[in-house]
């Protein structure tokens, strides 16, 4: 299972503000949790999307697609993948991997 963090960043010469873009992406992302697909977290920076990395890869290139459906002529998206191989495990695994260090 991998985990994504990715920001997508539409470039619309309009507005600084991107909530618009970003409640967009969010309404993806809970079609796809719905279908049983992929997990997702939304942060203030990123959002963060766990799943099986082809299907993760296909979803991110939905996402950055988003904005250019509303008129956007310029996206610019950031990722990073954690795709960990010798066990399973879900965003909040991590997490509470080190709490237990900060008990």
């Amino acid at each position: 299972m991998a985990i994504i963090d990715v920001v997508i960043i539409p470039l619309d010469g309009k507005s600084i503000s991107v909530s618009e873009y970003v409640a967009d992406v969010q309404k993806i992302l809970q079609e796809k949790k719905g279908q049983g697909l992929i997990d997702f977290q939304l942060t203030p920076m990123s959002t963060l999307i766990e799943g099986d990395l082809p299907v993760l890869l296909k979803v991110v290139e939905e996402i950055h697609e988003a904005p250019f459906n509303k008129g956007v002529q310029r996206v610019c998206t950031n990722l990073r993948i954690d795709d960990r191989r010798d066990k399973k495990r879900k965003m909040n695994d991590k997490l509470d991997s080190v709490h237990k260090h900060l008990k």
